[in-house]
């Protein structure tokens, strides 16, 4: 079908994008109409990878999840679900085996291997490599039912789906300084393990790693160990690694019962709720890990073969690529000094951000209402508010701005499907929000 053509396909819910959150609601949606025949929903998952993927260029071999296994893809909803971690683990014949390691966090490896052994038993609701370029509101008699969300194929060709609701999980996209250049010497952590064994080929004699937070902790620490005979260099600007808070009282900032409070409150308490536990997830380092890193430099000490060059208080202030390598200056924060360093690479550890919806949506943005500061308004039930002619609805996962640190994360994302499915069962909120009441206003659509 092209673009051109009516679409002969009317789903209940289309999701864009196919990682762990609409993963998750995929399940949510199979389980929901293997219960109830009679009031089945019809889904569709769109996903520009080629098949299931989640940060593949993350996966180093002995990397573990920061996040208990039992916030996994269904056990916070549902206990007894056939997808838990649990029953994946049962399937590969390695329960008994995983009890007797006494540990709540598995391999990144392993819970990803989770991930795709969940996403192939709902493969008939996935469309794999199929981009989504456009959103579109259908307006019929002054009234949106509808979104026709267009997608385009590895051929360039372009297929539509009419939908009902559309629920957006596209994930976060790398983020770089704004005068970082990506090249072949010069990339994202992201993209370490595709990266890696290429640039081991190449003998290197240094590389440089900017970041502070657990990534970057990680890419030092891999690099460090595949290449013994380059040295590593990481550049941050604090005086040293700072170590995550996962204690249990600060974890309940990740409880489903936390999301209300966070939603509910006001601007000045968000902010000062995100300002507070920031250290739990955002530039800070498993203590295993950063005393691992710690025993690395001081026994390279001892041998009195350095290797691993910690530049902390520092930061790089410029940077220049030839085509022998990359000329890295270096200013020591306290005291101004500056050094360049030659480099075979650069990676840079410096985290990700959460791509901008109103862009994704396109002519679909013109239905979607904003606060003050330009964001999407997101009722409890992560519908975005629109205007009192749309019926058609909304739906975004990853929104920390209005549902607080677990939005982007894995930690309520059970509880969160759960609570997307049944706004979309129910067709929406059950009343418009106390500042919306009485306000409620049309929106025209070009069509």
């Amino acid at each position: 079908m092209t673009s051109d053509a009516l679409p002969h396909e009317v789903r209940d819910v289309v999701g864009i994008g196919f990682g762990p959150s609409n993963l998750a609601l995929a399940i949510a949606v199979h389980e929901h109409n293997r219960r109830h025949p009679e009031r089945a929903v019809d889904a569709l998952f769109l996903e520009r990878q080629a098949g299931f993927g989640w940060h593949r260029g993350m996966l180093i071999d002995d990397a573990t999840m920061q996040v208990s296994f039992l916030k996994d893809l269904v056990t916070m909803r549902d206990p007894a679900s056939d997808f838990s971690f649990l029953c994946y683990l049962r399937d590969r014949d390695r329960l008994a085996e995983f009890i007797n390691h006494k540990t709540m966090f598995p391999l990144r490896t392993e819970f990803h291997d989770y991930f795709e052994w969940a996403a192939g038993r709902v493969e008939d609701l996935v469309r794999y490599g199929a981009e989504v370029v456009s959103v579109r509101p259908v307006e019929v008699d002054g009234e949106v039912a509808h979104f026709d969300v267009a997608a385009k194929d590895a051929e360039g060709r372009i297929s539509t789906v009419r939908a009902r609701n559309v629920v957006i999980a596209t994930g976060l996209k790398p983020k770089l300084p704004a005068d970082a250049v990506p090249s072949e010497r010069v990339w994202h952590n992201i993209e370490l393990m595709h990266r890696v064994e290429r640039l081991a080929g190449t003998d290197p004699h240094r590389v440089l790693v900017v970041g502070s937070g657990q990534s970057g902790a990680e890419t030092v620490a891999e690099l460090h160990s595949v290449l013994p005979r380059a040295q590593v260099c990481a550049v941050f600007a604090r005086y040293g690694y700072a170590p995550a808070d996962d204690s249990p009282f600060a974890n309940r900032i990740f409880d489903p019962r936390a999301v209300d409070h966070f939603h509910g409150a006001s601007a000045e308490v968000k902010q000062m709720l995100l300002d507070y536990h920031r250290n739990t997830n955002y530039s800070v380092v498993d203590m295993d890990l950063i005393e691992e890193l710690y025993r690395r430099e001081y026994r390279e000490k001892v041998t009195g073969r350095k290797r691993l060059d910690i530049r902390n208080a520092s930061r790089v202030t410029y940077t220049r690529e030839t085509d022998e390598a990359v000329y890295v200056t270096v200013e020591f924060l306290p005291t101004g000094e500056t050094e360049v360093l030659e480099c075979d690479a650069v990676v840079y550890a410096t985290g990700f951000q959460t791509p901008d919806l109103f862009d994704l949506l396109g002519r679909a943005a013109a239905v979607c209402e904003r606060d003050a500061a330009g964001n999407p308004l997101i009722g409890r039930d992560y519908r975005v508010r629109t205007g009192g002619n749309v019926t058609a609805g909304v739906y975004l996962q990853g929104a920390e701005h209005s549902h607080g640190l677990t939005a982007t994360l894995l930690s309520t994302t059970a509880v969160r499907v759960g609570e997307i499915l049944d706004s979309i069962l129910r067709g929406g909120p059950v009343e418009a929000p106390v500042e919306q009441r009485g306000a409620e206003r049309r929106v025209a659509v070009t069509q």
